[in-house]
């Protein structure tokens, strides 16, 4: 039985974790890898992680170049972060021969074609499980398990971050900026969450999603971003009247062989099981043409979830090495083909609208009226009781599906009506039953 050898760079949370499970679960990998898979080598800046006792078996580095120069190390893992050096770590690692396992999504979603065209011609294997939805394995689903389909649908919610947020805001009615301290205290939000609210994490994992599940290139630029950062509570409330939970949605979907790319706060009725994902947990669900609707649900960070995704691709090295023929974008590298974008104009999906309008005879039927021009068609709609203070009050309408063009067109000129006292806010509704 062959061991391999491993050289870990990144000495972080999800580093730590491979590490801990690598030894802990040592007898059980070796019966399904066919070998032992041994960190034989660490890398971090900081020499205070490395001068840890449960390193003394293996060198240790500070640049995490010098792994590359150890012959025993057949594989990289790089858990840097970040793009600049991590980028030309990998890119070094492949010249050199290593196979890769990265949980690195924005150096794959800014840089991925040019990192997988250089593995194929080098003939180096790249895992890259944990870079999307820490431990649920959607990634080896689509490229595997359902690629015999043609896939219809990817949506889901990708960051556990503002997951816990939207929960908190929901079930106990904190604040935005409450719920985020909160996610802070407890460890899921960075100290600069700016990624995760923002949905740039989402929209670095969707991006890959798309690729493998429609053999387009990745296309990070092509995502339409809205996070959840100005969400009020007004529309977490308002939603929940209605039958609806918010969630940050990642959505990517083929129509008419045009795709679709989208991160953004959106409605999603209570009874579908997307909507009840709470906390920082994750949920992907896929639509094929065969298989129909599939969900995957599960930690989409933290240690030990995130390792098990890395181990899973260190494994499949070790049974398969070079000699593996899953495409990295489960599509053969010939066929890929660069994305035709579905502009967000084109879109049909409901839309949730709050207006806050004037206390006047006429606002209602002056608003549907205008809708109406546009083909946007109301599906229902409730007034809050009036503002005796300001006259004012808020009108909330949900639209049946409608393209982003007709609602944008209508919002333009109700916008204009003396009536109506502030910008309206818009939302995506999604449904998948």
């Amino acid at each position: 039985m062959k061991s391999i050898g491993i050289g870990l760079a990144g000495l972080g949370t999800v580093g730590g974790g491979t590490i801990d499970l690598l030894k802990e679960n040592k007898e059980e990998i070796k019966k399904k890898a066919g070998g032992e898979l041994n960190v034989v080598g660490i890398a971090d800046i900081d020499t205070g992680k490395i001068a840890s006792k449960k390193y003394c078996e293996m060198k240790v580095f500070t640049d995490a170049m010098q792994l590359l120069e150890l012959d025993e190390v057949e594989v990289v893992v790089e858990l840097i972060g970040g793009e600049t050096f991590a980028k030309d770590f990998v890119i070094s690692a492949i010249n050199s021969g290593k196979h890769i396992v990265t949980a690195n999504k924005a150096l794959l979603a800014k840089h991925g074609n040019e990192i997988f065209d250089l593995a194929t011609r080098k003939n180096v294997f790249i895992g890259y499980e944990a870079a999307i939805a820490g431990g649920i394995p959607v990634v080896k689903a689509l490229r595997e398990g359902l690629s015999g389909n043609n896939i219809t649908l990817i949506a889901g919610i990708l960051n556990g971050t503002t997951n816990f947020i939207l929960s908190e805001m929901e079930n106990s009615g904190a604040s935005f900026d409450d719920a985020l301290a909160q996610a802070t205290a407890l460890g899921y939000a960075e100290l600069d969450p700016t990624l995760d609210i923002d949905g740039y994490d989402s929209a670095h994992k969707i991006a890959l999603l798309s690729s493998i599940a429609f053999g387009v290139k990745v296309d990070l630029a092509s995502v339409s971003v809205s996070g959840i950062r100005n969400l009020s509570l007004k529309e977490v409330s308002y939603a929940k009247q209605l039958g609806y939970r918010i969630k940050l949605l990642a959505v990517t979907r083929k129509v008419d062989g045009k795709i679709e790319l989208n991160v953004a706060p959106s409605l999603i009725p209570l009874p579908e099981l997307m909507s009840n994902i709470d906390g920082a947990m994750n949920a992907v669900e896929v639509r094929g043409d065969f298989v129909g609707q599939t969900l995957y649900y599960g930690q989409g960070a933290g240690a030990k979830p995130t390792a098990s995704s890395v181990v899973a691709d260190l494994i499949d090295i070790a049974r398969f090495g070079s000699q593996s023929k899953v495409p990295a974008f489960s599509y053969q590298p010939e066929y890929l083909k660069t994305l035709t974008l579905l502009t967000s104009s084109s879109v049909i999906v409901g839309r949730y609208v709050r207006l806050k309008v004037l206390d006047e005879p006429g606002v209602l039927a002056s608003i549907t009226s205008e809708l109406a021009k546009n083909d946007v068609s109301i599906d229902c709609f409730f007034q809050k009781k009036v503002d005796e203070k300001e006259g004012c009050t808020d009108v909330i309408l949900l639209t049946h599906p409608c393209s982003g063009k007709n609602i944008s067109q209508s919002m333009s000129e109700i916008s204009k009506f003396d009536t109506v006292v502030d910008s309206p806010v818009i939302l995506r509704v999604e449904s998948f039953q």
